[in-house]
């Protein structure tokens, strides 16, 4: 049970309702409507940072999961390993993002991606040197400032989702279920 009412669309505020139109916008919209002035503001910023951009949607989900995973934020990690599997990642290696398994990477350069993520969300201070410059060696730097953004970004929303107790949606759960992730 969510902390905070989650408004449907009769109850959001009119300056919410047209992210209601094509039905229900799942938990995260329906919090951020108890202030429309925040949900206006928010779901831009959310749409550029999670949408498309130079990062491939593989890129994305790993970072988002693995972010999650640290944060043990369950309504992230359950949502995004849906879109991971969507994305092409093996049940492995969604399960090895969770926690849930050794992680071993066939792709170059997803190994330094994981340590990086694991420094910028599970670390203190400044991210190691020798780390810096091994992400550097696989990706470029406009990447390296979108990919640090998004475990930030992530990192906000894993802690608004957690700190609400938002929901898994069922057919999310059930999903999950059906690969044996819950």
């Amino acid at each position: 049970m969510s902390r905070v009412q989650l408004l449907d669309a009769s109850s959001a505020p009119l300056t919410a309702r047209r992210h209601y139109a094509a039905g229900d916008p799942g938990p995260l919209v329906a919090a951020l409507a108890t202030v429309p002035e925040l949900l206006e503001v928010a779901l831009p910023f959310l749409s550029t940072v999670l949408g498309a951009s130079a990062l491939d949607v593989r890129t994305k989900e790993i970072v988002i999961v693995r972010t999650s995973a640290l944060l043990r934020c369950g309504y992230c990690v359950d949502g995004h390993s849906v879109v991971a599997l969507d994305a092409g990642l093996t049940l492995a290696e969604v399960g090895a993002l969770r926690g849930e398994g050794p992680i071993e990477w066939d792709v170059e350069g997803e190994d330094d991606l994981v340590a990086w993520i694991d420094a910028v969300a599970g670390g203190r201070g400044p991210v190691d040197s020798d780390l810096a410059a091994r992400l550097a060696g696989c990706f470029a730097e406009h990447e390296i400032v979108e990919l640090t953004l998004l475990i930030g970004a992530t990192m906000m929303l894993n802690r608004f989702c957690t700190a609400l107790e938002l929901p898994t949606a069922q057919v999310v759960a059930d999903r999950l279920a059906s690969v044996g992730l819950r």
